[in-house]
């Protein structure tokens, strides 16, 4: 891609970090992902090839470091990349705030919500023994699954053999309209997510999270 050819910090910082997906990268980082396979787990249209582009990018300019873990390569964001979490989270208040939000009408992926759902949930609301949460959403080919302990939370493509005591039916676009702050959860309910189990459980359900980061942003007055 062509340079600007300005003198602007503005410019010469959109070069580096204004192209499709850097930012969302950054944000995955920001978010507590290391490994390549969980920052494509928050983003997954994003290709292999494309990821490690942009990884490798951050790095040239030193906002990422590459490290050899235990498991092999982890990215972490250097002091340069920490100091972008600034942009990222006015560009999630400025969206929350003045774009339309229509969950109805937008195209969505399942994956990436249940994946900020996964890294805000309280973890002081559980008690010492496991529990499995079943996602059931209307249009997916398989269920998902939220694994619930003390001291750790996973999304699984199974369940990993804990009793199941909640299922969350629900049509993609209620439940992403709850999580994103758009309607209360009595009203995601009539939108068409259900939960099934036992009462107290179900009831609980919606205070387990700390709902997406800018869920208490509203939308601009209308004038």
């Amino acid at each position: 891609m062509a340079d600007y050819g300005q003198f602007c910090s503005v410019a010469r910082a959109h070069e580096t970090i204004g192209g499709r997906w850097t930012l969302l990268v950054v944000r995955e980082l920001l978010c507590g992902s290391r490994r390549f396979n969980d920052i494509r787990r928050g983003i997954p249209r994003i290709s292999r090839t494309m990821l490690s582009e942009r990884l490798q990018a951050l790095a040239h300019v030193g906002a990422v470091s590459r490290i050899e873990g235990e498991h092999g390569p982890e990215y972490a964001l250097t002091e340069a990349g920490r100091e972008l979490m600034g942009i990222v989270s006015a560009l999630g208040t400025w969206g929350q705030r003045w774009l339309p939000r229509q969950a109805e009408a937008e195209d969505l992926d399942l994956a990436p919500l249940l994946v900020d759902m996964q890294r805000r949930v309280r973890m002081q609301a559980f008690r010492k023994d496991p529990i499995v949460v079943r996602f059931e959403i209307e249009g997916q080919p398989k269920p998902r699954f939220l694994l619930l302990k003390e001291t750790e939370v996973s999304l699984c493509t199974q369940n990993p053999g804990f009793p199941e005591p909640l299922c969350i039916r629900a049509r993609l676009p209620a439940l992403a309209a709850w999580w994103r702050g758009d309607v209360s959860f009595a009203e995601a309910q009539r939108m068409g997510l259900t939960v099934e189990g036992p009462r107290a459980l179900a009831k609980a359900f919606p205070d387990w999270f700390e709902r997406y980061l800018f869920a208490d942003v509203g939308p601009a007055a209308k004038g």
